[in-house]
């Protein structure tokens, strides 16, 4: 399935950031290529094994691809799917071309970082590296674009050895996290002058999304040296949990809703098929990349995992279901509103602007991760099925009598038309992570490397030596607060409880020192002496040992 639609992109548009699969057509994006559908597909190549196709197309980025024109990107776009493609497949071949060119896009980029805060610009310009403001949203850039470019130029960083890329993508999570949002849930938007978050819509699909996606990847990618991701996380699943579930009627379907007017503005049941990558993120959360099976018999695991790991495991169902319960396609629309009138039959309903289908990733993405965490067959079953709807709904002859795919406009319609369109994204990762939700060996493991949010995977690598976390939160950070008063609690609620009609009964009193010391001078007098020079070395070693008390006491205050 991925080469015909392969094949007929090379065929009908080699080269072209934009293919439209019906009419056999191709286009830019610009007046030059960015290397859209080749680049964001270069791992796939590779981790499916096409050598010839590979070579091809690393041929066209070496020879044909210029990063240096006038023309204005966006920087988060550019980001996860030409440098994360770039630099996954530099890993995955060893090949410094593709680094070279990595490194060539990252500097172009940089300038788009360059606000009074760090929080990046939506767009840059590629010639002069001009950050540019939004020009919708009032200027706002949105919050998971500006917190969805760590993993790439980390990654770089840790390659290159120069920390410019480390320090700018850093710097944007401080900023944030100045914010210091209520239970972990930030709004959609963010100022990157001032650093604020603008107005109070919160939610986990489009603009939203991988900020949250994020946390715990940065904190897995350095091999979980750095904590304050992992606080950042755990903060944001405790609020999701807290505001943001819902179940819907009459089959209980979990879902992940959104606050509209933010944090006690009531919950909206409206759902993004963008939504569907956190069942897959909170397994991964749980169990670190090791299988369920293997988690559990850490020490660590408790409660709290084994809360997250079920909750992964229902929203994945309930996206599942956005395919299964869609008739007659078996494939998800864009956005679903759950059902909360227990007088009516279907768990959701699809409004007629959200019947669209853009070949999107994330049920397949989550399908994968709990498939190859538990093992259960069920998870294959249910993308074989998703597979099968693909092929049978999506599949097109076009213009040139070749094979390929497309975007759908309406799931609902007995015979959906086409929107001859073929995202990268299909490519790139939702017949990627299908064909990994079947491989039995093993090629990308879960507790080894790192998925971008474009798929592209980054081993994950240790801080030492060139590195280190740039940033932590003060003491007298309220959340700070809060998580001491947590861990005291919950120490206490640990300390061994004691049985008040069982008290423990004291040793019986030995002979008294001195008594002993009298008896053993009778036996023999040189004692005496000896005993005098011990306890002159022990009164000298004391007085010591309290000066050294006094000082660490003032040291703590």
């Amino acid at each position: 399935m991925f080469l015909e639609s392969w094949n007929s992109y090379e065929h009908d548009a080699w080269g072209k950031d934009i293919y439209h699969p019906v009419t056999s057509k191709g286009e830019n994006m610009g007046p030059k290529p960015l290397g859209w559908m080749i680049v964001d597909s270069l791992d796939t190549l590779l981790i499916m094994d096409c050598k010839e196709e590979f070579t091809r197309a690393k041929k066209w980025v070496q020879t044909d691809l210029n990063y240096h024109f006038d023309y204005s990107v966006n920087l988060f776009e550019t980001t996860i799917r030409m440098l994360g493609g770039l630099l996954s497949a530099f890993h995955l071949s060893n090949d410094d071309v593709l680094l070279d060119k990595a490194a060539d896009l990252a500097n172009a980029l940089m300038g788009g970082f360059q606000s009074k805060t760090g929080i990046p610009y939506s767009s840059v310009n590629l010639k002069t590296g001009e950050g540019i403001r939004n020009h919708v949203d009032g200027g706002a850039s949105s919050t998971a674009e500006v917190a969805t470019l760590q993993l790439e130029f980390k990654y770089l960083s840790k390659l290159t050895g120069e920390d410019l890329y480390w320090k700018a993508a850093e710097k944007v999570m401080l900023e944030l996290d100045k914010n210091q949002p209520l239970d972990g849930l930030v709004p959609i938007y963010v100022q990157p002058d001032s650093g604020k978050y603008q107005g109070k819509l919160i939610r986990l699909g489009s603009r939203g999304d991988s900020y949250y996606e994020y946390l715990l990847k940065l904190y897995l990618q350095t091999n979980k040296k750095e904590p304050i991701y992992w606080k950042m996380y755990r903060e944001s699943v405790e609020g999701v949990k807290k505001h943001m579930l819902g179940k819907s009627k009459p089959s209980g379907l979990t879902y992940v809703g959104e606050l509209d007017r933010g944090i006690g503005g009531g919950l909206s049941p409206k759902m993004d098929h963008l939504v569907c990558f956190y069942g897959g993120l909170l397994a991964l959360g749980a169990t670190g990349g090791l299988t369920l099976a293997e988690a559990r018999k850490l020490p660590t695991w408790g409660e709290e995992q084994e809360s997250d790991f079920k909750l992964g495991e229902e929203l994945t169902y309930s996206c599942y279901k956005m395919y299964h319960d869609v008739q007659p396609t078996g494939l998800s629309p864009e956005i679903v509103v759950f059902n909360l009138d227990s007088l009516k039959s279907a768990d959701f309903i699809i409004k007629p602007l959200d019947t669209h289908n853009l070949q999107r990733p994330e049920t397949v993405e989550s399908l994968y991760y709990l498939y190859k965490l538990t093992g259960d067959e069920k998870y294959r079953k249910w993308g074989y099925e998703i597979f099968q709807n693909f092929v049978k709904h999506t599949k097109v002859t076009t213009a040139s009598g070749m094979v390929s795919y497309s975007s759908l406009h309406d799931v609902t319609s007995k015979e959906p038309k086409f929107k001859d369109n073929m995202e990268s994204f299909w490519l790139a990762e939702t017949l990627k992570y299908l064909y990994l939700l079947f491989d039995d060996e093993d090629l990308i493991p879960l507790d080894k490397y790192v998925f971008n949010t474009e798929a592209h995977p980054f081993p994950r690598f240790d801080l030492e030596p060139l590195f280190k976390t740039g940033w932590e939160r003060l003491s007298d950070d309220p959340r700070e607060v809060e998580n001491a008063a947590k861990v005291g609690e919950q120490q206490m609620k640990e300390q061994p409880k004691i049985d008040k009609k069982k008290m423990p009964k004291a040793v019986p009193v030995a002979k008294k020192v001195d008594e002993q010391l009298q008896e053993e001078v009778k036996k023999d007098p040189l004692i005496k002496n000896e005993e005098e020079n011990t306890r002159k070395k022990v009164e000298e070693a004391l007085k010591e040992l309290s000066k050294e008390e006094e000082k660490n006491k003032k040291e703590d205050k």
